[in-house]
């Protein structure tokens, strides 16, 4: 998969001038009793509208800061809207683990699916991997998922505090519909009930 590691004829010509650059927010999860930290930007390479990013710009970028992990939000069909269809691939090319949980845009995953994307986060930042989260524009999926997570490691966090740390860090359009406000609102009671059913499977699966 070397032939396009990079599309040098997609830059378009746009000068260095012209660039949009990749801005990354380093989310303190100290706020909830965690040493690491938790990165949130927007898709990079990203061609749309009045963005121009370049990709190989912002894979160093991402490098230049220490990444390891990139969890990555978006659709194979966003991809190749945004004009980075190969970014996945690109990703594993230049050595970052990916791990790629799709959900649409301007909603909520499945709290099964929401659930994994938890579990395999909070591994990545236990085992002190600098880690990035992403979606489109790094403001709905992305800072609902930064809120669960902080949900999920306080009991004294709550979804308004959770909203506001985010706006905080990304700008006020984080979280940005009302079934991600909902699913937010909603989450720690659905966790808790989840958790439940998970443990009484496990429990009936090991008496059998």
């Amino acid at each position: 998969m070397r032939t396009s590691e990079f599309d040098s004829s997609s830059e378009d010509e746009v000068g260095e001038e012209e660039l949009t650059p990749l801005h990354i927010s380093w989310l303190p999860l100290s706020i909830v009793g965690c040493p690491q930290f938790l990165g949130i930007c927007a898709l990079p390479g990203c061609k749309y509208k009045e963005i121009r990013r370049c990709l190989q710009r912002d894979i160093e970028e991402l490098q230049n800061q220490g990444v390891q992990d990139v969890f990555v939000f978006c659709t194979r069909g966003e991809l190749s809207k945004y004009r980075v269809p190969s970014l996945l691939e690109v990703y594993q090319q230049r050595g970052f683990r990916v791990h790629h949980m799709p959900f649409l845009d301007g909603d909520a995953p499945e709290l099964n699916q929401c659930c994994q994307i938890l579990d395999e986060l909070q591994i990545s930042l236990k085992n002190d991997r600098r880690t990035v989260i992403h979606c489109y524009g790094g403001l709905g999926r992305s800072a609902l998922i930064a809120a669960c997570l902080l949900l999920q490691l306080s009991s004294t966090m709550t979804p308004n505090k959770a909203i506001e740390i985010l706006r905080h860090h990304r700008g006020g359009g984080a979280i940005q519909t009302v079934r991600q406000y909902n699913f937010l609102h909603e989450f720690r009671e659905k966790y808790t009930a989840y958790q439940s059913e998970s443990e009484a499977r496990s429990e009936r699966s090991v008496s059998r």
